[in-house]
């Protein structure tokens, strides 16, 4: 497809001017198409993240990968850039068949998978190439009807409703030359792992016959051990920042009774005129509870948890993302694929069971190097988890009593 301008004159790189700077890399060091380059630039990519820098040439060589990388690092434009390079520069000469994908991603929740194929739709804008999620909960007959009206480049997937296409024959993976898998260790915990190996039997040999990215925020022994099955002499990238949080995250604690909980969360919106926040619960019955209080008392508050039928799921987070909305109120499994600029504080109304939902959780602010603020309540229930939370982050957490004034009757 030609990539023009608006005055119909073609668009260059050399229209996308980016300074050399010392101990950084530029996408323009990377020859890559024009059609791509020119979807960069629309997005404002100039420098690329330690992730990308790590990643990109390798994958451009063909070599697997397997990627160490907290969410919100740039990873998932690391490896689109290396996909989209390749199907733009090696195409299909021959005829294909309509549902035979070149390149598969898979993600463990449909929230990831949907902003994956929305950011791949974006860096695609001026490619003509062909984007399809497959999630569950979304129409099983939508989706089939996108198969069968031209040919895909690119799927981006759950387990679940991909392997239900590859075992009725409807998808034919036979001809995948690139295989992503995103947060290896979070479908691990979700026990996605079955039907993922019976997805990657679908696809050809890794090797010479099919590349392939394995990205996780931890490296566990189980993780590694699936490495080790699907890819082919990898190369090991870690990016790791000296905390495990972001610098760009105030993070702060307010030793609160539990009784007083709601109190501080309503009162601490309101007075502080928070427009956008992502508050986490670690069972849905407490964000629904949550979300419905919220909702009467006037605060524009909607619910994210694996309950909510998807299409509800994308219209919530399209109101988030316009203001419509200005507390989301969600589980971890739902706030993992929540990417969305401009969250300026999430609030832990329960501290997470896990001290590494935490780094996931708080990862939602701060994000592209602007800053963001990160609040725990923390009541007898849960405080113990403080230590625990600070190990991880190496971050001694600021612990504080709140203010008389967030305490008052709503």
């Amino acid at each position: 497809m030609n990539t023009t301008t608006t005055n119909n004159t073609p668009w260059k790189p050399a229209d996308f001017a980016v300074e050399k700077v010392a101990d950084k890399q530029r996408f323009h060091d990377f020859s890559l198409p024009d059609e791509l380059m020119h979807g960069i630039a629309d997005l404002g990519f100039e420098y690329c993240t330690p992730i990308q820098a790590a990643t990109i040439e390798h994958a451009l060589k063909g070599r697997d990968i397997i990627g160490k990388a907290q969410t919100g690092t740039g990873k998932t434009a690391a490896f689109l850039v290396g996909i989209i390079t390749d199907l733009l520069d090696f195409p299909y000469t021959h005829k294909r068949k309509l549902a035979e994908p070149r390149s598969l991603i898979i993600a463990p929740t449909r929230e990831l998978a949907l902003q994956i194929a929305s950011d791949a739709e974006q860096l695609c804008k001026y490619t003509g190439l062909h984007i399809i999620s497959m999630v569950g909960g979304m129409d099983y007959t939508k989706q089939r009807r996108e198969l069968a009206a031209q040919a895909v480049d690119i799927i981006v997937a759950t387990p679940g409703r991909l392997i239900d296409f590859v075992r009725s024959k409807e998808v034919d993976l036979s001809n995948v030359e690139i295989l992503v898998l995103d947060e290896a260790d979070r479908m691990l915990s979700m026990g996605f792992i079955p039907d993922v190996r019976t997805i990657i039997r679908n696809t050809p040999r890794k090797g010479e016959e099919r590349q392939t990215l394995l990205y996780s925020a931890t490296f566990t022994d189980e993780v590694m051990n699936l490495a080790s099955q699907w890819t082919d002499e990898p190369i090991t990238v870690e990016i790791e920042s000296d905390t495990k949080t972001v610098d760009t995250i105030d993070q702060q604690v307010f030793l609160v009774e539990k009784k007083d909980k709601y109190k501080l969360l309503r009162n601490y919106i309101v007075q502080n005129k928070i427009e956008r926040v992502i508050v986490f619960c670690n069972r849905r019955h407490q964000t629904r509870e949550l979300a419905e209080k919220l909702k009467r008392d006037g605060v524009k508050a909607a619910l994210m948890s694996g309950e909510i039928p998807q299409h509800k799921r994308v219209k919530t987070l399209e109101d988030f993302k316009s203001g419509k909305i200005q507390v989301m109120v969600a589980t971890d499994v739902a706030g993992r694929g929540i990417h969305i600029e401009g969250v300026s504080h999430v609030v832990n109304y329960h501290l997470p069971e896990d001290a590494d939902d935490y780094v996931h959780r708080i990862g939602r602010t701060g994000r592209a190097g602007s800053t963001g603020v990160s609040i725990c309540f923390a009541c007898e229930d849960d405080s113990f988890m403080i230590p625990e939370i600070e190990e991880e982050t190496g971050v001694k957490l600021n612990c504080i009593h709140p203010d008389p004034a967030l305490l008052r009757d709503v």
